[in-house]
């Protein structure tokens, strides 16, 4: 029992000293790969967020799908989910969670996070206070846990403010910004005017759900009671729930900091508004027996502050895919702003411009300027606001995450701060780092200056040559044009070989395109057309191809027609081939070419874009000569470990039996671990919520291997993998060979592998 006299005065609160030696702030995925990322590396992390979960704007909380440079495979940055701890993520909440269930998700993160015995994590604890040991130095952070009461006092040499509204950052005194930066600044075009506004809004959602029977609903009297106040009402449909509703925007006129109270009041009379036309208008006969599941009750934000680093990224960057010799992230998302006035307004809720890759975003956009110890990530990282309209998505924000956590490490290494690291060998250090636990930076290769079976001779029991991509039973129409992604080399000039049907006589054209850039995918460069008068009925056809690239990057075979033609398709699914379409996505894009106003500086050009599987099939096609280049066991050394130029994988034979991996050294090595690069298929982009995903396992995803020893002793025998990197410690063993068996993941998908890592 405890019992206390009153007192006269106060009595203070429970604090505790907790010292660590990073401290993030903010528990969105940003803060979590930054977390977990420096743990792994052997940091004391303390990771405070005010919610009671983890995921920010992706939790269950808020409920938007995490994405990020894939679009909802809308654009053209093929094989381009972001890698390392975020691919690690989305692979195993796609493989728990297909259904895509927020609740899940939250369980993924908080299992992440708990299995790090180096985090301590604080929820429902809010930073409101900073000291400074210095003009340009935090010393700690005190927060405080309305729920247990409990004030804590956080001290760390550095510290990552990943809060969204920059908590830390702007209380320390750091250089930011809020609002639109004019055109004139860094020479954008596509920065708004004041009629467009300044700042993006808050949104908050709904779910509905139905009971089988008949419901009433009576609104709360703050409901809106006028739906005709909001301009888009007639997009209104019973079926839409969650994220279909993304264009609930507001906020951007006002303070989007201290008055989203004030604006979480008007959403939610929105939300509610919105749901008593649905169920009381008589316009949704269908909504009978639909109930209101759930409603947000915060407000996802989009924008508040954007903080200054030693370089602020900006429309150029994204549009021009600037190669920056300190990147150590990934942007692909579109340049998406939204009108101020959002649902308020008769303008388009989105304006979204695509560039025609992925980007690399610098390090220097990820720490303060002027603040020395205090790192930057999430949406108010060193970005313009144009800029910030591809940044602020949250798969690129928890990318960046990941690399500020291993930069900390890195400056606690070297006993520097976080602007040291731009040092040349101190940043190669750091990108060699983050690529090596699959980072995969745009444009810079992991590095095998550590990697054993660089020193080794690596013999396959089979690799497949592309001759045939066997056809199946069923045929795509050409209603929109289709093309498949092929790895074409220089010099390489086939005869080519596949199956039409028409309905009528009607003419096809077949083209070879390719992209301007090597690495990209969007088709800029026609080789060479052939066109051919179809006949009624079913046909082989055959082109022989005289042009090819000047250099080894991916080629488009394109075929042309119309809904009367239909083309044979192919059950076989393949690391490092995909068919596309000319076909736009409606999430991201209004058709099938991005064609922006004159003279705002981006780029006007085609989107070829991928179905979802079940569909998406490969065309059937043969080669005459084979594509020998197809697969190389050199691949698995040159640094990338998913498609880009070429397939970048070894990939068996399909009739292979078992297919092999050998590596001979001259001499005896001791080996402690093999790190294996599977196939998790990069392209797909694997949204956390409500989307819903047709396989818990991607169907090139080896399962099962072994891995046995020279003298015949295995050394590990895994079954059931799913996930992308598979790390496998089996303590010191002295051989002169190491095999590697693998099965194939299934009689229509090869076994493939896209790196290995032998320490």
């Amino acid at each position: 029992m405890i019992r206390e006299d009153g007192i006269e005065g106060l009595r203070p609160v429970r604090t505790e000293q907790v010292e660590a030696d990073f401290v993030v702030v903010g528990g969105g995925l940003a803060g979590v790969c930054a977390s977990i990322q420096a743990a792994r590396e052997g940091l004391r992390v303390a990771l405070v967020q005010d919610r009671p979960v983890l995921g920010g704007n992706s939790s269950s909380e808020v409920r938007l799908w995490a994405l990020g440079a894939t679009s909802h495979m809308g654009n053209n940055n093929r094989w381009s989910r972001e890698g390392g701890l975020v691919d690690e993520l989305l692979v195993e909440n796609t493989f728990r969670n297909p259904e895509g269930n927020p609740l899940i998700w939250d369980t993924i993160l908080l299992e992440k996070v708990l299995s790090e015995a180096n985090i301590r994590l604080l929820l429902n604890t809010a930073v409101d206070t900073v000291r400074k040991s210095g003009p340009d130095r935090i010393e700690s952070v005190s927060a405080y846990c309305s729920q247990s009461q409990v004030r804590t006092i956080l001290s760390a040499p550095l510290f990552c403010d990943c809060s969204g509204d920059g908590i830390v950052g702007f209380q320390a005194g750091a250089a930011f910004r809020m609002g639109a930066e004019k055109s004139e600044e860094f020479g954008e075009g596509f920065a708004p005017d004041a009629s467009y506004g300044e700042l993006l809004g808050h949104t908050i959602y709904f779910y509905s759900k139905d009971t089988g029977k008949p419901v009433t609903y009576v609104p709360p009297a703050f409901a809106l009671k006028d739906i005709r106040k909001i301009p888009r009402f007639k997009q209104i449909q019973a079926d839409h729930t969650g994220c279909n509703f993304w264009w609930i925007e507001y906020g951007g006129r006002r303070d989007t900091i201290h008055e989203t109270e004030a604006i979480k009041y008007e959403l939610w009379s929105v939300v509610y508004g919105v749901w008593d036309y649905i169920k009381n208008s008589g316009e949704f006969p269908e909504a009978e027996n639909l109930t209101l599941e759930w409603v947000g009750t915060i407000p996802g934000k989009r924008e508040s502050r954007r903080f200054e680093g030693d370089y602020m990224l900006k429309q150029k960057d994204v549009v021009e895919q600037v190669a920056h010799p300190d990147a150590v992230s990934t942007g692909g998302w579109s340049l998406d702003l939204h009108p101020s006035d959002g649902l308020y307004t008769d303008k388009p809720g989105c304006n979204q411009y695509h560039s025609k890759g992925v980007y690399g975003i610098p390090y220097r956009c990820y720490y303060s300027r002027n603040i020395s110890n205090l790192f930057l990530a999430g949406r108010i990282i060193s970005a313009s606001h144009v800029a910030f309209g591809s940044s602020r998505v949250i798969l690129t924000c928890g990318h960046g995450g990941s690399a500020v956590g291993m930069a900390a490490v890195h400056c606690l290494r070297e006993k520097v701060m976080p602007r040291e690291l731009n040092e040349p060998e101190r940043m190669r250090a750091l990108q060699d780092a983050l690529n090596a636990v699959g980072q995969a930076i745009p444009q810079i290769p992991a590095s095998q200056a550590d990697n054993l079976a660089a020193d080794a001779e690596i013999s396959a029991s089979s690799t497949m040559e592309l001759e045939d991509i066997p056809g199946g039973d069923e045929w795509k129409n050409l209603e929109y044009p289709v093309a498949q992604l092929i790895p074409w080399e220089k010099d390489y000039r086939p005869k080519l070989t596949f199956q039409v049907r028409s309905k009528r006589p009607a003419s096809l054209r077949v083209a070879l395109r390719r992209a301007d850039k090597s690495f990209n995918f969007t088709p800029e460069v026609t080789l060479e057309e052939h066109a051919i008068d179809l006949r009624e009925g079913e046909q082989t056809c055959r082109v022989e191809l005289g042009k090819s690239v000047s250099e080894a990057a991916y080629g488009f075979l394109s075929f042309y027609g119309d809904d009367s033609i239909e083309i044979r398709t192919s059950d076989l699914r393949c690391t490092g081939l995909m068919s596309v379409r000319q076909k736009g996505n409606k999430k991201v894009a209004p058709g099938g070419e991005q064609v922006p106003p004159e003279g705002i500086g981006i780029d006007r050009f085609e989107f070829w874009t991928p179905e979802r599987r079940p569909g998406g099939k490969n065309l059937a096609l043969q080669f005459d000569p084979p594509l020998d280049k197809f697969s190389s066991v050199g691949y698995l050394l040159n640094g990338f470990e998913r498609p880009r130029i070429r397939s970048n994988a070894w990939i068996a034979d399909p009739g292979d039996p078992s297919p092999t991996l050998t590596m001979k050294w001259p001499e005896p090595r001791t080996i402690e671990s093999v790190e294996l690069y599977f196939d998790t298929d990069f392209d797909h982009a694997m949204e956390t919520a409500q989307w819903g995903h047709p396989e818990a396992v991607m169907p090139t995803c080896v399962r099962d291997f072994t891995i046995v020893s020279g003298e015949g002793k295995i050394l590990a025998e895994v079954s059931g993998n799913y996930q992308t990197r598979r790390s496998i410690t089996f303590g010191a063993v002295t051989t002169k060979n190491l095999v590697l068996k693998l099965k194939h993941p299934s009689r229509n998908a090869p076994a493939a592998i896209f790196g290995l890592s032998v320490k």
